[in-house]
């Protein structure tokens, strides 16, 4: 059986997405108008990878189906039962909402519940898609800005101080701590919300207009949601958020982990995104979607967070360098080749590779792919392979580890 296909992905055409990365990285044409958001490698049902195998193209899950212990190697088939990832070039141009993922134990509560409950999978107000958690990790393509748990203590009391609108707020945070602090804002009715943040929007809606705020302050994502909502009659609740959470810079080559309860949303900038097999999102703002305020304040860990952003671990004489994280489900790693170089490796389980930057040949026992930027592989479980380039060329990896 061929180890080793060419695989072909799927556009999101999400209305916060830029309009010529994705393209560009993807040599395919499109209209000034039109918004690439993400690119989709894997077996997701809802938009499933294309295999260019020996009988034609086939989706990579019903591939995977028909041959999961073959594709996914015993261990993974039998923990997962299905390839555990996805795999996704993301180019955020406008703010994503606020997010939370749930453990994989509340995941498979909360899924059966709403089953019981009759609701549709696709109902709007639908909480859990399935019964799986969500971690995520990214590597920044880009210079990347997103929100990432909450301020330490100190830091966001200095906030609460400083920011003229947000002091009320003060006798909250001290009193019942994150918690209270967030419940208070979130369960506040809508009027009072846009009572409370309306000076603020109008101190700092002109200085962001006239460019002078700084990505490292929250007036600036703050005006910067304002200015792209198409609510203009209600202030979204996010907008606290983006002063009660870290707000992290991460350059070309970094990576960070979001981890199940830590509440973040992705700003602005091109990264590589891996995460496990799910499509369970509780929101908290920043979005015209369904925000269940009662579930999400189960799930949100009301902390402090540090932010830690990863280098990665290179291997030692090899180009590999891998961004290591608690998920069992998967697994990142950039390969970053100089020319005429070499990289040698075996693929104990399923793996995806993408070019992103130069051009490579792979190879598996008989089979070589010529591979230029944007294209993408699948490999099964026990390949041995090689790539080679005679060029400067980076690929991404995603396996199982």
């Amino acid at each position: 059986m061929t180890r080793l296909y060419a695989l072909k992905g799927t556009i999101q055409h999400y209305a916060w997405g830029g309009h010529h990365f994705i393209p560009n990285l993807l040599n395919v044409k499109t209209t000034k108008t039109e918004n690439f958001a993400e690119y989709w490698l894997g077996a997701q049902t809802k938009s499933p990878s294309t295999l260019l195998t020996e009988t034609g193209e086939q989706t990579l899950d019903s591939f995977i189906k028909k041959n999961a212990i073959e594709v996914l190697g015993n261990t993974v088939e039998k923990k997962f039962g299905r390839l555990p990832f996805l795999f996704k070039v993301l180019d955020v141009k406008d703010m994503l909402s606020i997010q939370v993922h749930p453990k994989k134990s509340e995941a498979e509560k909360g899924f059966e519940k709403e089953n019981k409950l009759g609701i549709p999978l696709d109902a709007p107000y639908r909480n859990y898609k399935d019964d799986n958690h969500k971690p995520e990790i990214m590597v920044a393509l880009s210079e990347f800005w997103l929100l990432h748990g909450f301020l330490p203590k100190t830091k966001l009391e200095e906030v609460l101080k400083n920011i003229p609108e947000l002091q009320p707020l003060l006798s909250t945070f001290y009193k019942a701590g994150y918690y209270g602090l967030y419940k208070t804002v979130m369960e506040a009715p809508q009027k009072e919300c846009n009572q409370t943040l309306q000076p603020l929007v109008d101190r700092i809606l002109p200085l962001y207009k006239a460019g002078r705020l700084q990505k490292s302050s929250p007036d600036y994502w703050a005006a910067k949601a304002i200015a792209t909502s198409k609510d203009k009659r209600n202030i979204d609740k996010g907008i606290y958020s983006i002063y009660f959470f870290n707000i992290v810079n991460v350059n070309p080559g970094e990576a960070i982990f979001q981890d199940a309860g830590i509440p973040h949303a992705y700003l602005e900038g091109q990264n590589m995104e891996l995460m496990a097999n799910s499509d369970n999102v509780l929101r908290g703002g920043l979005t015209q979607k369904h925000v269940d305020v009662q579930e999400l304040l189960k799930h949100v860990v009301f902390e402090e967070t540090i932010p830690n952003i990863k280098s990665g671990d290179l291997l030692e004489d090899n180009p590999e360098r891998i961004y290591k994280s608690p998920a069992p489900d998967f697994e990142l790693s950039q390969i970053k080749l100089k020319q005429s170089s070499k990289y040698e490796s075996y693929a104990k389980t399923a793996a995806i590779l993408i070019v992103v930057e130069g051009e490579a040949t792979i190879t598996e026992n008989d089979c070589t792919l010529s591979l230029k930027k944007g294209d993408a592989v699948f490999l099964l479980a026990n390949s041995n392979y090689s790539i080679n380039s005679d060029t400067t060329s980076v690929i991404y990896k995603a396996t199982t580890p």
